[in-house]
């Protein structure tokens, strides 16, 4: 998507404070952290959001889920949450899908 911040973060056209890369995914730290460690892990392909997924993309978001664990450990998260945004009144704001990963910090309860 020519507009998509994500995208250009993922072509190099935006730097991004980097925590992981290969050619599917991306993970970097958020700009603006609503915790004392929060990161994102974001598909390079372009899609919109959750509701975009495919079958054919099961992989890929197991990939997102598996890996956002993994660098919370290596960066010593302790306990952390995991967000996915979908849609505005959900609190997305690129519309690229993308996960959030929070910790290091006592999290408020949801709902």
């Amino acid at each position: 998507m020519e507009n998509c911040v994500f995208c250009k973060i993922a072509t190099g056209e935006i730097p991004a404070r980097k925590l992981y890369e290969d050619d599917e995914v991306i993970a970097f730290w958020d700009i603006d952290p609503q915790a004392p460690y929060h990161f994102l892990v974001v598909p390079k392909k372009h899609l919109a959001s959750t509701t975009a997924l495919r079958e054919a993309d099961d992989k890929l978001a197991g990939k997102l889920l598996r890996l956002g664990a993994k660098l919370a450990q290596e960066n010593n998260v302790g306990d952390f949450r995991v967000i996915f945004n979908n849609g505005p009144m959900a609190g997305q704001e690129v519309f690229h899908m993308h996960m959030h990963v929070l910790g290091g910090r006592k999290l408020g309860k949801l709902g």
